[in-house]
């Protein structure tokens, strides 16, 4: 199989497997640098993720545009994945969601925190973007165009999750299945931390020691491998797998 086989199902499992984790409903999408020409990326067409076919995928330019004749409507936000592919080369997946779990705090002065083991992946801090700050108060919140793409990948930094105020997160992975992954993760962590506030005013988040073992993730570790495989079977997309890496058989 190509590499360029492998991105088409790698996405359309990204895609699923999202949906399926309730991480993405109607809207929210996940795209895929080009393997072989890292000035393009790989995004459906304005579709649900939970429908998504090797046949919806589309070949985009870091600026937003569509390669090609392809006529099929875009997603509005493609500018989101492009921002961050044209600020970030080291960066070969980015998520968008709205997971409503994680709204809180970008609308309040409450830093999100690493708060559990595999929250470590998520980083020492994650900065919320407010479109506002830049564009004012007269946009629907969207990131349209390349000029909201770029600001919103300078929040992201070279950090791997930026919220968007009273929007949802953007994610940026080296690998899909670390950006399905942080993805995954994102969400419960705001679940657990709004729980842990709920009870005291005192709670105890991951320290920097322990944030720094978990930031590092290896998609062919096979603790990568169990979680890749067991969230495409529950989203009945296993014959889109490859061949499981030497290291998880």
């Amino acid at each position: 199989m190509s590499d360029l086989e492998r991105s088409y199902k790698d996405l359309v499992i990204a895609n699923r497997v999202l949906a399926n984790q309730g991480v993405v409903d109607a809207y929210g999408h996940v795209s895929m640098r080009h393997p072989t020409n890292p000035e393009r990326f790989f995004l459906s067409r304005s579709r649900s993720p939970e429908l998504v076919e090797e046949r919806d995928i589309m070949e985009f330019t870091l600026d937003g545009k569509v390669v090609g004749d392809d006529r099929r409507p875009p997603y509005l936000e493609r500018f989101i994945h492009a921002g961050i592919y044209e600020a970030r080369p080291e960066i070969t997946s980015v998520v968008h969601s709205h997971a409503e779990e994680t709204l809180p705090f970008g609308l309040t002065d409450v830093a999100m925190k690493p708060m559990m083991h595999v929250g470590g992946l998520l980083g020492h801090s994650v900065p919320v973007w407010d479109i506002a700050e830049k564009f004012g108060y007269e946009t629907n919140l969207l990131v349209t165009n390349t000029d909201h793409g770029r600001d919103l990948a300078k929040r992201l930094g070279q950090g791997k999750v930026t919220l968007m105020r009273g929007h949802g997160f953007a994610a940026a992975g080296t690998t899909i299945q670390e950006a399905v992954r942080l993805s995954i993760i994102l969400p419960i962590n705001a679940t657990v931390m709004t729980g842990a506030m709920g009870l005291s005013d005192r709670f105890k988040p991951l320290a920097p020691g322990e944030i720094e073992i978990r930031r590092v993730y290896d998609p062919a570790a096979s603790e990568s491998w169990r979680a890749w495989e067991y969230w495409a079977r529950c989203a009945g997309v296993t014959d889109l797998l490859g061949e499981a890496p030497q290291s998880a058989r």
